[in-house]
């Protein structure tokens, strides 16, 4: 009896450890890049929560999420649109602002039980209190679905431990390194999708495939989202793990096709973004690596006078990150960065040079949110430390250029098409403390301070209203709460 109780812990355990072995997933160490999992962050498995007599229910995920955070800004480069006269028209902020923001998010996945079926439900909630301006979709998407799909999940369907699962409903994902499809998790709104998603294999695979065709869904402040009928957005990922142990590779495709409605001013585009995207740890060296290589290539309408123009859409972009950990307590990384995204060179040919994000995240360019994958020289260089136990600190430096100086700087809606203002933006300094406070509660704070550069103060000595003569300011203060914890068992 000892020797079959014996052998057969040897058995659990060889299993256990062929298991772990499978699991070829590694997480990039870039800054503020790596994707949200699925399902998202603050679910936890129903088993795993402090709730004991709920240890055998792993077949459900909940999830209970609220968010709470105060920003201040003053001299805010990022234009608004005011629509009280009735009309849109474009201001700047001439005064600081400060408000509350307020997320709320509950999620429900059933998994296992119903196999092959599945579905899950995701809501939130999103607030802003304060504003001394008109509020807009980024912050105010009140009581809305973010999520609900049903799932078809067949485990080991394409081998021992690798299953195929196809869903269709309505989804918020994110892709590669999140500058080209994310669902913004900083940001108070969530970008979202209708449609589609296939996927043969899973990320703990030596590969996988990640397919989808979707339509973006179009965000309103107080009624029920729909979804955009005249885009769809789709592609796939092909991640390959087990190739080398130095690196993780992605090549892809994503592409955009809208067809135009003339009448709503809204032009044709048929846009291709085949790329390839590598990362990884150098061995026990300290050093990884995350880079991204894009082209687009296709067509994207313009629409001027009352008439469509078609243009080719020839862009190019990459971004390139190194970083070194030291062997210290305190697991000190530094890193520098150099991204670049092409911008159009000149606006009377029909050949669009400028680089189309997507549905791209923004606060690794900038803790402003000033940047983009866009028009953009981007160098930067950043330090990440743990000074204590669930207290993380990072600080960097960032510097802008335009890619083309004719081209525009949309985010803040400045251009000088004459080019006659020089390319240099201005410079960057950020700085955030995190810390998870006990498993219920993190809190994080930051600042961020933008110096112009040239371009921006003589472009803003020309624009009507624009704030661009002086340094901008960025402080905000952020509480987070999960209902269930930090997902680790609280029972023996």
């Amino acid at each position: 009896m000892k020797h079959f109780i014996k052998a057969s812990t040897l058995a659990v355990l060889s299993l256990s450890n062929l298991a772990n072995a499978e699991d070829y997933y590694q997480k990039t160490k870039g800054y503020r890049v790596e994707p949200e999992p699925d399902p998202p962050s603050y679910v936890r498995n129903l088993s795993k929560t402090q709730f004991e007599q709920f240890r055998d229910v792993e077949w459900l995920d909940v999830g209970l999420d609220f968010r709470n955070r105060y920003e201040y800004r003053e001299n805010d480069l990022r234009p608004w649109t005011d629509t009280s006269s009735g009309k849109s028209v474009t201001k700047y902020r001439d005064d600081p602002n400060d408000l509350w923001l307020l997320r709320t998010r509950a999620y429900v996945g059933v998994k296992d039980i119903l196999d092959p079926l599945r579905f899950a439900v995701e809501f939130q909630d999103s607030r802003s209190y304060g504003d001394k301006y008109e509020t807009t979709t980024n912050d105010v998407n009140e009581f809305e679905l973010i999520q609900g799909y049903a799932e078809l999940y067949f485990d080991n369907a394409l081998g021992n431990n690798r299953p195929f699962n196809i869903r269709a409903g309505r989804q918020s994902f994110e892709l590669l390194d999140k500058r080209l499809i994310a669902n913004n998790q900083f940001r108070n709104t969530s970008n979202n999708f209708e449609g589609f998603r296939m996927r043969f294999g899973k990320q703990q695979n030596n590969w996988d495939l990640d397919t989808f065709g979707m339509q973006p869904i179009v965000r309103s402040k107080y009624n029920f989202d729909k979804a955009d009928s005249n885009t769809w957005i789709y592609g796939g990922v092909f991640s390959v793990r087990q190739w080398s142990e130095f690196a993780t590779i992605q090549p892809y495709l994503i592409g955009r096709k809208t067809n135009g409605d003339f009448k709503n001013n809204i032009a044709d585009m048929d846009i291709y973004s085949p790329g390839l995207r590598v990362y990884g740890l150098v061995g026990d060296s300290g050093f990884d690596y995350d880079t991204d290589f894009t082209k687009q290539f296709g067509r994207y309408g313009k629409i001027s006078s009352g008439k469509q123009t078609m243009q080719q859409q020839d862009a190019l972009a990459y971004s390139l990150e190194l970083g070194y950990t030291f062997e210290h307590e305190w697991k000190p990384r530094t890193s520098i960065y150099y991204g670049y995204g092409s911008g159009d060179k000149n606006s009377k040919d029909n050949i669009n040079q400028h680089m189309d994000t997507f549905y791209g995240f923004n606060q690794p360019w900038s803790r402003n949110d000033y940047f983009s994958w866009e028009n953009l020289h981007a160098p930067k260089a950043r330090l990440e430390f743990t000074p204590y136990k669930d207290v993380r600190i990072d600080t960097g430096y960032n510097a802008y250029w335009l890619a083309s100086a004719t081209d525009a700087w949309k985010r803040a809606g400045l251009s000088d098409p004459k080019g006659k203002s020089g390319s240099f933006l201005g410079h960057e300094f950020d700085i955030r403390i995190r810390h998870q406070l006990n498993p219920y509660v993190d809190w994080n704070v930051s600042y961020a301070r933008f110096n112009p550069g040239g371009f921006t103060e003589s472009v803003s000595a020309t624009t009507a209203g624009a704030q661009g003569t002086e340094a901008s300011n960025f402080f905000y203060f952020e509480v987070g709460l999960n209902a269930f914890g930090d997902g680790k068992p609280k029972y023996k």
